[in-house]
């Protein structure tokens, strides 16, 4: 059925409106700043948009291309998909980085206990060796001086 001079009008009028709404964040729920939601809004069968109103629908990408190359997002899922994605790369980025440093400390944490168990075992020597020497008949040393190892405990070996 041939559409009249009038109806035409009509219709492109309300692809019109719905595009402007659209673009303007009015977004029905359910829906997105798409041409699926497009020709929801205006009334008209998708495939009457490619078809007969294909002109409209470019148009529609075309705005809707503009406003996001100059930052504004009509569709306020679209920003907050972008805004989330964003924040994922960034904890992303993050995590990594906390693992890197915990892998790193780690390693040190590893390197001191090594050093830590070969002074325990130097002390231990020099103190086996402070026991034999002092079995032997020396001079008598002044008990304030000197290390006081009564109170050290041992560190196991491991």
């Amino acid at each position: 059925m041939a559409l009249s001079h009038l109806q035409r009008h009509q219709i492109e009028r309300r692809i019109r409106a719905a595009i402007d709404r659209l673009l303007a964040g009015q977004i029905p729920s359910g829906g997105a700043c798409d041409v699926k939601t497009l020709a929801r809004e205006a009334g008209i069968s998708r495939a009457s948009l490619y078809r007969t109103w294909g002109y409209l629908k470019d148009e529609f990408e075309k705005r809707r291309a503009a406003a996001w190359a100059a930052g504004r997002q009509p569709d306020p899922r679209e920003a907050r998909i972008a805004r989330l994605r964003d924040l994922n790369q960034r904890l992303t980025g993050k995590l990594a980085r906390t693992h890197t440093e915990f892998n790193e400390l780690k390693e040190n944490h590893r390197l001191l206990l090594s050093v830590l168990a070969a002074k325990d075992n130097e002390l231990q020597r020099l103190r086996r060796e402070l026991n034999t020497s002092s079995n032997t008949p020396a001079t008598v040393s002044d008990p304030g001086q000197g290390d006081d190892t009564g109170g050290v405990i041992p560190l196991p070996c491991r």
